[in-house]
């Protein structure tokens, strides 16, 4: 099985996004992180056939939230780097990837 790591800068993305969908409405901040949660889950059987986006990065996106979660994927271990707003200036999600 694979096992999933998920990195400081990635759960950082989902407080924000989090934080984001609370203000907007009581409860859907929950709604996203399990939603997220899942999405991620879901790469112990998915990953590796997303598509390689930027760098060496494979990119999934969400089912219902308009977010990419961008992983890399070792022979028995996923790590995911960023899960990254799709709204966002492309500029500014390579900077964010990059760094």
């Amino acid at each position: 099985m694979i096992e999933i790591h998920i990195s400081d800068d990635a759960l950082a993305d989902l407080d924000d996004g989090y934080w984001f969908y609370e203000i907007q409405e009581t409860g859907l901040g929950d709604y996203f992180a399990s939603t997220l949660k899942s999405d991620i889950e879901g790469l112990k059987i998915t990953a590796g056939i997303h598509h390689r986006d930027y760098h060496d990065y494979h990119r999934v996106l969400s089912r219902v939230f308009p977010y990419a979660i961008y992983y890399t994927l070792m022979v028995d271990k996923v790590v995911v780097w960023a899960v990254i707003d799709c709204r966002r200036d492309p500029d500014w999600m390579r900077d964010h990837l990059d760094k």
